[in-house]
């Protein structure tokens, strides 16, 4: 499904967060929103959610998000933090299951319907072997895993991933990565992810969003925003860019 935001505008503490901020997110696309730390790109995710106050439209399928209850929103739009709360001494399976409460009724208990679709995402995922591990003993690149089945339970058509890949090591990096592209593919999701790594965001997503300053500084294909001269101005950064697989940028460090 589309996601389309106009116009968003966020302020917290008094300052302007996110200023004017609009994408075009098309249905079954990838789009990952990149920028400086504190360009606010954690910030627009959860606005589009509603968990912090906004000004402007967030429509998905031409759906105005802000008209929604939470339940309603959460049948639409599944999200996982960059520092989601896992407690260690649930089980991977319950942990799982909690991305079905949108379908469970207030004070009513989980039916088989939603224990059969938490075992058919963690086979997916190749997780029914840690379904009765604890959270607490999972290494790094499981937990990313685990967090993403939650939000695959959720069962909508849109996923907003923030920072999916960070503290994993490049093999992981790469193995979330992968995951994510084939279940979008496969289920025909729309994603949305922010993410630190600008050579990896080039490599898999469809599109790139930069933020900088709380405004869309420039959006497009990765080779049309991943220049030298973007990343120069924005990241204070020198960098060399070369033509990756498929044309795709690969940036690598200059020294002064």
């Amino acid at each position: 499904m589309t996601v389309l935001v106009q116009g968003l505008d966020v302020a917290l503490g008094g300052r302007r967060v996110l200023k004017g901020v609009s994408l075009d997110v098309p249905a079954g696309s990838w789009t990952a929103v990149i920028g400086p730390n504190g360009a606010g790109k954690s910030t627009l995710l959860r606005a589009v959610l509603g968990l912090v106050p906004s000004k402007g439209e967030v429509t998905v399928a031409g759906v105005d998000l802000g008209k929604l209850k939470p339940r309603q929103r959460a049948r639409m739009i599944a999200y996982t933090p960059q520092s989601p709360n896992l407690p260690v001494g649930m089980t991977v399976f319950d942990y799982t299951l909690l991305g079905r409460s949108p379908y469970i009724p207030h004070l009513g208990r989980e039916g088989a319907r939603d224990r059969a679709v938490t075992a058919e995402v963690l086979d997916r995922l190749d997780l029914t072997a840690f379904a009765a591990r604890r959270l607490g003993h999972l290494s790094g690149g499981e937990r990313q895993r685990v967090v993403l089945a939650r939000a695959l339970a959720q069962q909508t058509p849109v996923l907003l991933l923030d920072e999916p890949t960070a503290a994993l090591d490049i093999g992981h990096q790469q193995q979330v990565m992968e995951l994510i592209d084939r279940l979008r593919l496969s289920d025909e999701l729309t994603v949305v992810t922010t993410i630190h790594d600008l050579t990896l965001a080039g490599q898999y997503a469809d599109r790139l969003v930069l933020i900088s300053g709380g405004r869309v500084a420039v959006a497009g294909e990765p080779a049309q925003v991943l220049t030298r001269s973007a990343v120069e101005e924005h990241f204070d950064a020198r960098v060399r860019v070369t033509p990756g697989a498929g044309g795709r940028p690969v940036l690598s460090l200059e020294r002064p």
